[in-house]
């Protein structure tokens, strides 16, 4: 599995996650090493960094800096989910591991 030069956008997200359809996520990949920079809507900007297993779920930890200037972390567990136009789903459950420490769940669709 390799996410290398894929795009991604939020299909849906708890409402504790600061994520939008506005954030676009740019993934990038060397080996099993994935990395990835986002932004958007309430994000002024965002990083991930994570571990792609065989079957290209993602172990990440990521961080960003909202516009009003606050700076969160979380981490996040990814399961793909391949669609039958060929595109992928990411199936994420998250947790902050900063602020108020809650879990959320997530799914980004590939663009």
């Amino acid at each position: 599995m390799n996410y290398d030069g894929k795009k991604f956008r939020s299909f849906s997200s708890s409402e504790n996650a600061e994520v939008s359809d506005e954030v676009i996520f740019e993934y990038h990949q060397n080996g099993n090493v994935l990395t990835c920079q986002y932004q958007g809507g309430a994000i002024k900007k965002g990083q991930l960094l994570g571990i792609v297993s065989k079957n290209g779920a993602i172990d990440m930890r990521y961080h960003q800096i909202l516009k009003n200037g606050s700076l969160q972390t979380g981490v996040c567990q990814s399961t793909p989910e391949f669609r039958d136009d060929g595109r992928i789903r990411l199936h994420e459950k998250w947790k902050w591991t900063s602020g108020d420490f809650s879990e959320g769940n997530s799914i980004l669709e590939e663009l």
